[in-house]
Parts: structure tokens; C-alpha cells; sequence
């Protein structure tokens, strides 16, 4: 057995006796139906769902597949390095908070309570002192990381608090550094291939993005995180930016495994334009030749892209077989023209999705 393997292997064991227990003994309940690969199911239980990603694209996945489970976990990046994040993280230690704060508001209800606390949690501070452009949620999470020294527990606490419809999870124990290879990054020598540092500069980074990988390069993975995927029913990755949001769960070695290895179904949400800097250029196929270059193993079984996005559905086809994928266009824009997804449009093509591939028995 590799090392990683067996990292894996003592992931299983252990985490079940912790905090997933709970979420975990529920499937024992009421008469089981077999679902893919076996596990058994309760009947009429909601799809397990992991969201992978960050920022705005994960926001968004999030704020449409809590309207069609209950039962739902972001696994969010851990490598920002620019404003109130990189701030903290720079001064304290700690994990960059700012993409775990926008998942926990993304998962808030629409009643009252919980729409009070996500303008609360992404407020921001004004002022010509040393709190300006912090989020007061960025603060609220650093301060229960100190006080409970777990990461888990705090978010958890945080996400109670909220009402939030979900659980958030870090992909890493440890802030991770971005590290990519691009092509032009400096103007005056277009056909230079070198390396950046930090999310912000590969974010926006006037090249090529090649490749990127996540400094350390063998970061621990949150057991939690580990356990979620391995026991979904569904994993979602993206949409997002690719480079820095999407790719860097495929460079964490344990996330990675537990991908590959989960019988859970898997669906990519590809993105509705290309990205200034990081995708600039990108047809949609493209995104899924780089992801393939970083993970090589990873088989997907949906790719989901809005079909005004795609102006050559054979060749997406195509690039979707290569990972055993089939290709659902729906339309999941917002009508105003912008890049932005329509919460309510992409629920219903995940609830299509949920519903036409692989469901065993009514989710809800």
C-alpha cells in the first residue's frame, strides 16, 4: 500500500468517529435502498451533494443546490493571498477566511434571519484606519478559529449561527500558496515561459496560464472534507476560476484520491465565459484539456454548461468523452447579459441532472 493510500485508508477510519458520526449514522435509519455502487439508502432521503470551489462560482452552485437538498457541503479553496484574507493570513497564520465566509453567506436562507446575516457577515469595514475593507464575517471566523483551535468546529458554529442550509469545509488544514507556469507574463517577452506566485497575481496574470500547482506540494487535506466526498451521493465541481479555484482541489493528494475513488456521481459546471487573465482565450473544451492535464485520473459522468456558451457542441462532446462524461446544456444565465449564473436556472439543471443520471428513488 502507497503512503497516500494509506493516508486515505486512516482518513476513512478516523473521521466517522468524529463530527461526521452524526450526518453519518442517518443513512442507517428506515428500510435501505441500494444506491450507486451498493451503499445503501433511506428512502426518500435527499441526494448528498459536495460542492467544490471558490469565490463567486461557488457561491453561486451553492445558492442553487441548497434549494433542492438539504444535505449539503462546500469544500472550499484555502489559497487566497489578496485583501482582507491575505491580510490575516499574512499577520495571524491562518487560513485565508474570505472564500469560506462567501460559501457560509451563499448557504444563508431567504427569510429573514438568514438574509440579516449574510449582508452582516460580508459587511465591510470603511475607514482610514487598520480595519478598512475588512468583512466583518472574515473576523468573526479568525476569532473562533482562536478561541476553539479547530477549524471545522468554528465553521460549523458559524454556519449554525447563520441558519445556514449546509455545512463549509476547507479543502486543506494549511493556507496553500499558488504557484503557475505562464507564458507572457511579461509583455515585452510574449513567448517566455516563467513562473507567479499567489492567487491574485495568477488571477490576473496578462499571459498564458500552462499549469499550477499549490505550494506546499503535498498539503494535508481536512478529514472532513475527505469523508464528505467519499460519502456523497453527488459531487460538484466548479464553476469558478479555473486555475485558482477549481484546479487547486485536484493538487490537494488526499481531496484527489477521494475524487477518484468516491462512488459518488460527478458533474462539472463549466463556466459562462472565459476568464481576462487566467482564461482568456478558453473555449469551453479547453478548460477541460487543462483540467485533464492536472488530473489525469479523474473520470466525470456530466459536464454542465450553459448552451450559449458553447458554440461547437461536437467538439465539447468530444473533450467530455475523454472523461466518460456526457454533455447537459441548459440555460443558466442570468437574461441581463452578464457572466453571472441565474440562482434559480441552475438549480433546476442540477435537479435535472440529479433526476436523469443515475438517480435511485425520489430525492424529495
Amino acid at each position: 500500500m502507497t503512503e497516500r493510500s494509506s493516508r486515505l485508508s486512516r482518513l476513512r477510519r478516523v473521521v466517522p468517529e468524529g463530527r461526521a458520526a452524526r450526518a453519518l449514522s442517518e443513512t442507517r435509519t428506515a428500510r435501505p435502498l441500494q444506491a450507486r455502487g451498493g451503499r445503501p439508502r433511506r428512502r426518500g432521503a435527499q441526494p448528498k451533494v459536495v460542492a467544490l470551489g471558490g469565490g463567486r462560482g461557488l457561491s453561486a452552485s451553492l445558492a442553487a443546490l441548497r434549494r433542492i437538498t438539504g444535505d449539503l457541503t462546500a469544500v472550499v479553496t484555502v489559497a487566497d493571498d489578496g485583501g482582507s484574507s491575505g491580510r490575516l493570513r499574512d499577520e495571524l497564520g491562518v487560513l485565508p477566511p474570505g472564500d469560506l465566509r462567501k460559501a457560509l453567506a451563499a448557504l444563508c436562507g431567504d427569510d429573514d434571519w438568514g438574509q440579516t446575516w449574510a449582508r452582516v457577515i460580508q459587511h465591510r469595514f470603511h475607514s482610514q484606519g487598520d480595519l478598512h475593507d475588512h468583512a466583518v464575517g472574515n473576523l468573526l471566523i479568525v476569532a473562533l478559529w482562536e478561541q476553539l483551535g479547530d477549524h471545522v468546529q468554528a465553521l460549523d458554529l458559524v454556519g449554525k449561527l447563520l441558519g445556514a442550509h449546509g455545512r463549509v469545509l476547507p479543502m486543506s488544514a494549511v493556507p496553500l500558496e499558488l504557484e503557475a507556469m505562464v507564458k507572457g507574463h511579461d509583455p515585452e517577452r510574449p513567448d517566455e515561459v516563467g513562473s507567479v506566485r499567489g492567487q491574485v497575481t495568477v488571477a490576473l496574470t496578462p499571459g498564458e496560464v500552462q499549469s499550477v500547482h499549490v505550494v506546499p506540494h503535498d498539503p494535508p487535506a481536512v478529514p472532513e472534507a475527505v469523508a464528505a466526498v467519499l460519502d456523497a451521493d453527488w459531487v460538484v465541481l466548479g464553476p469558478g476560476s479555473w486555475f485558482s479555484s477549481v484546479i487547486p482541489h485536484l493538487l490537494v493528494p488526499e481531496l484527489l484520491d477521494a475524487l477518484t475513488e468516491t462512488r459518488a456521481r460527478r458533474v462539472l459546471s463549466l463556466n459562462l465565459a472565459p476568464q481576462p487573465g487566467e482564461t482568456d482565450g478558453f473555449s469551453p473544451q479547453r478548460h477541460l484539456e487543462v483540467l485533464g492535464r492536472h488530473a489525469p485520473k479523474l473520470a466525470l459522468d456530466v459536464v454542465l454548461a450553459d448552451e450559449a456558451a458553447v458554440p461547437d457542441r461536437a467538439e465539447l462532446t468530444e473533450a467530455a468523452k475523454r472523461f466518460g462524461a456526457a454533455v447537459e446544456l441548459a440555460p443558466v444565465a442570468r437574461r441581463d447579459g452578464t457572466p453571472r449564473h441565474d440562482t434559480e436556472l441552475l438549480a433546476a439543471a442540477y435537479d435535472r441532472i440529479f433526476r436523469m443520471h443515475g438517480r435511485i428513488g425520489p430525492w424529495r
